[in-house]
């Protein structure tokens, strides 16, 4: 009997495959239990629609990745920091810092998680720091950290 699978089912398939298996299996197991229906024409043509509708998410979502991903490489972004002697902060810039300053300046908005920032920045001066705007794009933001003004050692 052919079904397509609501959900991923272990050593089966994922969540819209078409896949073959026993009456039995299908009947008492995986129908009841919403992890498949059977395979249609009616559902078969909603399964062509849903895979249709979420490839163009996925590439509408892929554009505005794009087009932020420019935004962020053309944007520099500026941080103050508190100095000490011979340009060392008190305390570090971190991605939450990074996150707030790119939210400030362009209005886009990051999940600091997707900030590649190896160690917080300790030291004044520009930095190249890796993006993830989405997993197939990613961008090099350019961060300054200057000193504060009038907070300086």
């Amino acid at each position: 009997m052919k079904v397509i699978l609501m959900s991923d089912v272990k050593a089966l398939g994922k969540k819209g495959d078409l896949v073959e298996v026993a009456e039995g299996y299908a009947r008492n197991f995986l129908i009841p239990r919403g992890l498949a229906k059977e395979a249609n024409a009616a559902n078969l043509k909603a399964l062509e629609t849903e895979k249709t509708h979420a490839k163009a998410k996925a590439q509408r979502e892929l554009a505005e990745a794009q087009k932020t991903a420019g935004v962020l490489e053309k944007a520099s972004i500026v941080i103050p920091a508190k100095t000490g002697d011979s340009g060392r902060l008190f305390g570090s810039v971190t991605a939450l810092d990074i996150v707030q300053a790119v939210k400030k300046a362009t209005g886009v908005e990051l999940d600091k998680r997707k900030i590649d920032l190896d160690e917080p920045i300790k030291m004044l001066g520009e930095y190249r720091v890796q993006v993830k705007v989405h997993p197939e794009v990613s961008a090099q933001l350019t961060v300054r950290v200057v000193e504060a003004q009038g907070e300086g050692a």
